[in-house]
């Protein structure tokens, strides 16, 4: 069933406590993700949703997990799988708001990258809600550190990335040892052939979820593009920041050679600019964002492995240094903007011909304006044609 709207809290017959949790965040209506999955969820149905990237996923399976937890009851009773250590952390974070007026309701947070004995000592408080990437919860279940097979909810979020980062065989040996559970969600922006054959061996009778990304929820993004020299890119993304005043940017490259060198080049110009990649530790990672989501970093400079990780509602300025090569990168990459009502600027800089057939290929295949603009004689930015 396709959802276009929300509907009021209060109308969902949720408890006291997720109400006042609800009401502390100022917040009145669901988004249309929100009001097709919380019902089904509440009522120990599978849900399979398909919305696309910043529509409020997390609160809607996150909500009824937390009504549905016994906190007398020592088990895992929910786990929730994510693709990024970045994503897992960030639901971990909605779910311990959603969950501050229920005492006694724990959470943990298991990823690659941090040390696992911090994560072991976590476990020995026995949470009832595991957020986890799939290597690492297998990681777990192989030291017999956790124990997942108690677990009555499970939720795959960011589904089609996680199949297509090669996680289909830990989802499914996953899956197969909890047993017990009573719903399984599937949250996904795009149902991929993998994500419907996990759906068809491991749900029965799901709730079906589409938002579409009408206007109501698709970001008012501004979409440009410009012809720069590959050695220009730093100094572009200056003159269009002194230019414009914006302060909040994030800027996307392909590589962890790429992300460097932007980085050190925007740092040269004076600009307050920090990045991550694969290859940055954990904890140095967990700073960077830490400092760009309070606003004290004005540039974030990443690959791919933030994109999806981050959620900060109010990015100035996306710009692509590379051109992703996949469609839903770039997506993904400008849905950083443009949100929480906000007109949002997304600006692609095309260095030579292949990234010009991708950007082609992209405003075709993703329906997008990518409006091509150039710096005039006085400085300004200005539209070609």
């Amino acid at each position: 069933m396709e959802y276009t709207e929300g509907v009021r809290f209060d109308s969902l017959g949720l408890s006291p406590e997720i109400m006042r949790a609800i009401q502390r965040r100022e917040l009145e209506v669901t988004t249309p993700v929100q009001a097709g999955c919380i019902p089904p969820m509440m009522a120990w149905q599978d849900v399979i949703a398909k919305a696309p990237t910043g529509t409020g996923k997390t609160f809607a399976y996150g909500i009824p997990i937390i009504e549905h937890v016994d906190p007398e009851d020592d088990a895992v009773q929910a786990v929730i799988l994510a693709p990024t250590r970045e994503l897992a952390i960030q639901i971990t974070d909605e779910l311990r708001d959603i969950s501050a007026f229920r005492p006694g309701v724990r959470c943990v947070c298991l990823y690659g990258g941090q040390p696992i004995g911090k994560q072991i000592d976590a476990l020995k408080k026995r949470p009832q809600i595991v957020v986890a990437t799939p290597g690492r919860l297998s990681d777990h279940m192989k030291r017999r550190t956790v124990r997942v097979d108690s677990a009555r909810t499970v939720v795959l979020d960011e589904a089609d990335r996680m199949l297509d980062m090669g996680f289909i065989h830990d989802v499914t040996r996953l899956l197969d040892k909890m047993n017990k559970r009573r719903n399984l969600g599937l949250f996904s922006a795009t149902i991929s052939r993998e994500v419907m054959d996990i759906a068809w061996v491991y749900q029965r009778d799901a709730a079906e979820i589409t938002v579409r990304e009408d206007e109501q929820n698709k970001p008012d993004i501004k979409q440009f593009r410009m012809d720069v020299a590959q050695n220009e890119k730093a100094d572009v993304i200056a003159r269009i920041l002194e230019e414009t005043g914006f302060d909040r940017c994030m800027a996307f490259c392909n590589t962890k050679g790429s992300t460097e060198r932007i980085c050190k080049f925007l740092q040269m110009r004076g600009i307050d600019a920090e990045c991550i990649h694969g290859d940055i530790p954990q904890r140095r990672r967990e700073q960077v964002m830490n400092l760009f989501r309070e606003g004290r970093l004005r540039v974030f400079v990443s690959t791919d492995v933030a994109a999806r990780g981050i959620d900060v509602d109010d990015v100035d300025i996306v710009f692509n240094c590379d051109v992703p090569d996949e469609n839903q990168d770039y997506v993904h990459r400008i849905g950083r903007t443009g949100r929480a009502k906000r007109q949002g600027v997304a600006v692609s800089l095309i260095a030579d011909y292949p990234s010009k057939m991708r950007i082609d290929d992209i405003a075709q295949k993703t329906r997008n304006e990518i409006v091509p603009v150039k710096f005039g004689e006085d400085g300004k930015l200005e539209v070609l044609g």
